[in-house]
């Protein structure tokens, strides 16, 4: 018998010639390769959970410390028409009738002043600041125009007159400053964004 005739031959008498084993791709089950693949997934998902966890925190961390700030906006304009009564009642006392005023009325303008001091500190207190934008480059982000007054001896867009003052509250604007804006004079220089008017002094 020939070495042809030994060897298994296929349906045509050809002989049939084996072909090597090759490893399938997935790993055998428990063997270190799967152990390792398995352990690398895990790792990556929770790598995953903790970023997630960390980003729902800081979310959490700004929603709550924007409710403390800002949930009082609906109050505090309701106390603005407080604020503005009392600088309107000072406002009607002519500086004439100060200077020789009587003892009581001059108690009863310093009182009305310590009142509009302490309620601007209260607003203070919980993040709400009064801005007067007077001399400064008009603003429309925080400035509300009301009129335009020529005036050719300031640049044009100056705030020449604040009719009613601006609040913030935080970083927003709770109430924008109604204002003149002077007209004819020479171009404003570009102001620098401070995203944030002077405080009243």
């Amino acid at each position: 018998m020939t070495d042809r005739d030994r060897q298994p031959q296929d349906t045509t008498g050809e002989p049939v010639v084996s072909k090597p084993y090759i490893m399938p791709d997935d790993p055998e089950p428990g063997s270190v390769e799967l152990l390792q693949k398995e352990a690398a997934e895990s790792r990556d998902r929770m790598l995953r959970t903790l970023a997630e966890m960390e980003n729902l925190r800081k979310r959490t961390a700004k929603e709550v410390a924007d409710s403390k700030l800002y949930g009082v906006t609906s109050f505090a304009r309701d106390v603005l028409d407080i604020a503005d009564n009392l600088q309107r009642a000072l406002d009607a006392v002519p500086a004439e009738a100060r200077a020789t005023a009587d003892p009581g009325l001059t108690a009863l303008i310093e009182g009305v002043e310590l009142t509009e001091r302490s309620l601007l500190n209260a607003l203070e207190k919980h993040g709400v600041k009064k801005f007067d934008p007077q001399g400064q480059k008009f603003d429309p982000n925080f400035q509300q125009a009301m009129f335009e007054v020529p005036d050719a001896s300031v640049p044009s867009g100056t705030v020449v007159q604040v009719v009613q003052a601006g609040y913030l509250i935080g970083d927003r604007v709770l109430r924008p400053a109604l204002v003149g804006v002077s007209k004819g004079g020479a171009k404003a220089a570009p102001a620098a964004n401070t995203n944030e008017p002077n405080s009243a002094a």
